[in-house]
């Protein structure tokens, strides 16, 4: 049995000081792939030492919704051509975040589009971050991004009618440590719902710890104990669970293999 954790924040200035041992307890948990998530360019230098070191991490990047004002043009180039050499293997997190605004509407979509067409440019798939602002996303989405392209929506909170929407455009649904809240009953609704082929686990280390562990950092290892909840959810083993999110982010992030 392995696990795979489609999105940690491993080069975050919180994590990276305890990489080795934080890593030493995902490979002990059998966590054996995991995707990291740049935000600022600044890390994409320590993504590919952090590749070259250990070839079970891979890499993406994209400019946070939040940081789209601050940014500046300098740092979606650097994205940018970090994707078209292929040091990276999917385009995010990008998309739109209602819930705190720290950038303007408007710049968030503007960023939006451009990370699109670059991860169509660059045919990789691309991952969205969606708080409050599900309606212009797809609206954005259904014109601007390819049908036949893959998307992640990664750390899904919405309604069950926004989990079918993500679904009924052929893209993958990513649940993190937010599903084993002793409050999220709604979200275990939705982990129910999704079928196992565009479902996938995450972390989003160093944020959002489940439920056992709240209040402390996340971190890869803590993947599994959302995957028993959904598991458990959706009446199936854990080795199920286990094998079906695993050959879905291989598919998505590896090209299939490992």
């Amino acid at each position: 049995m392995e696990f795979f954790d489609s999105h940690a924040h491993l080069t975050s200035p919180d994590v990276l000081p305890h990489i080795d041992a934080l890593l030493e307890r995902a490979t002990h948990a059998q966590v054996h792939h995991i995707l990291n998530i740049c935000t600022h360019p600044d890390q994409l230098q320590q993504a590919s030492l952090l590749r070259t070191r250990y070839p079970h991490i891979r890499n993406a990047g994209a400019i946070h919704p939040h940081d789209t004002a601050t940014a500046g043009e300098s740092a979606f180039s650097a994205f940018a051509q970090a994707a078209q050499d292929r040091k990276l293997v999917a385009v995010g997190e990008t998309g739109l975040d209602y819930h705190y605004e720290h950038s303007p509407r408007e710049l968030q979509k503007q960023f939006l589009i451009r990370h699109l067409h670059l991860a169509t440019a660059a045919n990789l798939p691309v991952i969205f971050h969606c708080r409050d602002a599900f309606s212009d996303l797809f609206s954005i989405a259904d014109v601007e991004y390819p049908p036949s392209c893959k998307a992640i929506l990664h750390c899904f909170t919405g309604t069950l009618e926004e989990a079918q929407q993500v679904l009924s455009r052929g893209w993958f649904l990513s649940l993190s440590g937010i599903v084993t809240f002793k409050k999220s009953n709604w979200l275990r609704d939705v982990a129910k719902m999704v079928p196992l082929e565009q479902l996938l686990i995450e972390t989003d280390t160093p944020y959002l710890a489940p439920q056992s562990h709240r209040g402390k950092p996340n971190e890869p290892a803590f993947v599994v104990e959302t995957a028993t909840c959904i598991a458990r959810e959706k009446g199936i083993s854990l080795e199920e669970l286990a094998e079906a999110t695993c050959r879905n982010g291989k598919q998505l992030f590896c090209g299939g293999t490992v």
